[in-house]
């Protein structure tokens, strides 16, 4: 078994805290979510755009 993830956890609380590591852990766990986020937002956009655009070509 590789102890290496736990000895890094346990050398991080035992320097700086257990707070401190525990928000590094959330905001690299939220940075991803929030990238998947973005790109949902972004394409949802897109889609918006590109309906509102082929109703305003057919009502005229």
């Amino acid at each position: 078994m590789d102890d290496q993830p736990l000895t890094y956890l346990l050398t991080g609380i035992s320097q700086v805290g257990f707070p401190i590591v525990l928000t590094g852990y959330l905001l690299v766990r939220f940075e991803k979510k929030l990238e998947m986020l973005t790109e949902s937002i972004l394409k949802l956009i897109e889609v918006i755009n590109n309906k509102n655009t082929s109703e305003g070509s057919h009502g005229q």
